[in-house]
């Protein structure tokens, strides 16, 4: 099961229980304050989505590995590069 299908799956189980929850289809007879939290609780989800997504992000910007070897392998070939386009008659 691919990610997207997991995340589909989710939202869509979690839809289905607030629409049975604040339309009250099972006839469920819940108080009012209850329904009260039920009703905005999508825009909750969604904030609380939006929080994990930017301490996920956070996250990993902050742990992200450098690559000093790559680095130094890129800056070679962009020195020889150089060399070769100014053999060519390319001016920098």
């Amino acid at each position: 099961m691919t990610k997207l299908l997991e995340w589909l799956l989710g939202s869509a189980m979690v839809g289905i229980t607030w629409g049975l929850l604040t339309f009250d289809v099972l006839d469920l007879q819940l108080p009012q304050a209850y329904r009260e939290v039920v009703w905005p609780m999508p825009v909750y989800l969604l904030v609380v989505f939006g929080c994990y997504s930017l301490a996920t992000v956070g996250y990993r910007v902050a742990t992200f590995n450098d690559c000093e070897e790559a680095a130094k392998e890129l800056q070679s070939q962009i020195i020889e590069a150089r060399e070769d386009l100014e053999k060519k008659g390319l001016k920098f």
